[in-house]
């Protein structure tokens, strides 16, 4: 267990002074442990959040109000192991997190303090941790792979290697007719062309552990070859995410080539497969932030703020959720820093900002673990009434000097999918009633479809609900008109505060019979209307949610 000795139980250990530290500890973890709320999985819904602005592109009289996460108090909830191990020198985390029924699984890159080893690009493995809370994290003895002259680490077989890994990201693919390869991984290693280049190479696996690449390819030095190269044969830097969207599967990374619009620095690009294995040669810039537009001119590729690394993806069914690093650059290496920024997407190509450059997730104070720099892991669990999101730690200020111990993985936490709210703007609430009459606080989303022959239940993430705080709540057709029994004095009304409070009209659980295409309308009321707080609403046919184990629970 980590952040206490194994002698003693978590939360009565307190000892030199850091009783403060583990009594904040203790209420998070019992809150997380004690949970017994059945929670349905969110990611197998329709979602409409509140910074969605495609999803609900018609307002009044609100305003959004994004949340920044807290950092767990044990963070770095996994570290650099002892000397002699394969992550002694680092624990970077540009990896994944996959829930599994109740085992958390991590994939990461492993960074060894073997300073002999003279292929220097070999020392930076797949390794690979679990967990049965999100919290604690094992390094479990694999056996697969030898070190140090066994076979007891963590490190997992990556077939045709050894390979220099910068980074790798892995989603779990239930479609996949071929068992063999449920497990799909994207991984940044290196080939020549006159210098050291980065590029794409993919893996599938059976079980997550033993990987084979997608061709039959050998690595020379730790690199691939030249001739098996499965992208153009540029610099390119992939796995900052790996999802799919539409059928297709997208490798999102960095680049600063040439586009057809011209951009400074890093920008996010994203390639694409329909087998996993044939890649594309053309490529989507996803994201451009909009200093990037400014051109720095030849030589300046350090200055300037940019993105950094891609866009490390929660897929949410009908939209994506993502961190994307802020590069903070600057003339020399010693002065560039790392923040992390979040994005969304609605058609698997095009990110944007719900909050105009925003900072999401500041890096740690000089001395902190995290300093200097915090990496996008693709990592997000929705664990009792938390949201934890997964990232890492790389300080620039040491790049070009002295190799320095590096990363480790820590956790970020929300209240369970609150990233952001909408609020009612007080400003268009009028200073008294000899002015004009109240404006009304509300909104309608875009269109909805709903799956035929099915009946629907509705959910609300939202806060500050009671007596005199209300949702009202009503269904239209597409082209915004009311559905009987749905709307009006048949409007559902929600008074109460939760993550997942059921949204009933008439009574009834479902609703049932509703056109092939909806729209919600939600209305703020009540004498203490400016204490609400939307974060979300969930649609999905009432089978799936009754199906829905809790498996969000600990």
């Amino acid at each position: 267990m980590l952040g206490a000795p194994a002698d003693f139980p978590l939360c009565q250990w307190s000892p030199f002074g850091i009783l403060s530290f583990f009594a904040s500890f203790c209420v998070l973890y019992g809150q997380l442990s004690a949970s017994a709320a059945d929670y349905f999985d969110e990611t197998k819904a329709t979602t409409i959040f509140a910074f969605d602005n495609v999803s609900i592109p018609h307002s009044q009289n609100l305003r959004l109000e994004m949340r920044s996460p807290t950092k767990h108090p044990a963070n770095p909830v996994v570290r650099r192991g002892a000397p002699g191990t394969p992550d002694a020198m680092g624990v970077q985390f540009y990896g994944s997190v996959i829930r599994e029924g109740r085992k958390f699984r991590m994939w990461y890159v492993a960074f060894d303090d073997d300073t002999k080893n003279k292929v220097a690009s070999a020392r930076w493995r797949a390794a690979y941790a679990e967990s049965t809370d999100g919290l604690n994290w094992t390094k479990p003895n694999l056996g697969l792979v030898e070190f140090a002259g066994n076979k007891r680490n963590n490190l997992l077989q990556m077939g045709g290697g050894p390979w220099g890994f910068v980074n790798l990201k892995v989603i779990k693919d239930e479609a996949d007719a071929d068992p063999q390869r449920r497990y799909k991984m994207t991984t940044h290693v290196y080939f020549r062309h006159h210098t050291r280049l980065g590029t794409l190479l993919p893996f599938v696996s059976a079980d997550g552990l033993s990987w084979e690449p997608v061709k039959s390819v050998k690595a020379v030095k730790a690199e691939l070859k030249k001739e098996d190269l499965l992208l153009p044969g540029i610099h390119f830097e992939p796995s900052g995410g790996l999802y799919q969207w539409d059928g297709m599967f997208y490798a999102s990374g960095q680049n600063a080539m040439d586009a057809t619009r011209p951009y400074h620095g890093r920008v996010t690009r994203m390639y694409r497969s329909a087998d996993f294995v044939n890649w594309s040669p053309t490529q989507t810039i996803g994201f451009v932030r909009p200093q990037q537009h400014q051109l720095l001119g030849p030589g300046r590729s350090l200055e300037g703020e940019q993105t950094h690394e891609g866009i490390s993806v929660w897929q949410r069914n009908n939209v994506l959720l993502g961190i994307v690093g802020l590069w903070r650059g600057a003339k020399e290496w010693k002065n560039i820093a790392v923040d992390l920024g979040f994005v969304v997407s609605n058609d698997g190509l095009n990110f944007r900002e719900p909050a105009h450059e925003w900072t999401w997730l500041k890096r740690g104070a000089d001395g902190q673990w995290d300093q200097g720099g915090v990496i996008q892991g693709q990592g997000f669990e929705n664990i009792g009434e938390q949201t934890f999101v997964y990232y890492g730690a790389w300080d620039p200020r040491g790049t070009g000097g002295s190799v320095q111990p590096r990363g480790g993985v820590g956790i970020a936490m929300l209240p369970r999918d609150r990233f952001g709210e909408l609020v009612i703007e007080t400003a268009g609430e009028g200073p008294g009633d000899y002015q004009l009459p109240r404006v009304t606080s509300e909104f309608v989303t875009a269109s909805i479809p709903m799956k035929q022959s099915a009946s629907h239940r509705f959910h609300l993430n939202a806060d500050g609900l009671g007596a005199e705080a209300a949702l009202r709540i009503e269904l239209l057709d597409h082209l915004e008109r009311p559905l009987a029994g749905y709307s009006g004095k048949d409007a559902a009304i929600i008074r109460q505060s939760g993550f997942q409070t059921p949204i009933a009209w008439k009574g009834q659980a479902a609703a049932n019979k509703l056109p092939e295409r909806i729209k919600l309308h939600l209305v703020f009321e009540g004498k203490r209307r400016t204490d609400i707080r939307f974060s979300a609403i969930y649609v999905q046919p009432a089978s799936v949610v009754s199906s829905n184990p809790s498996r969000n629970s600990p």
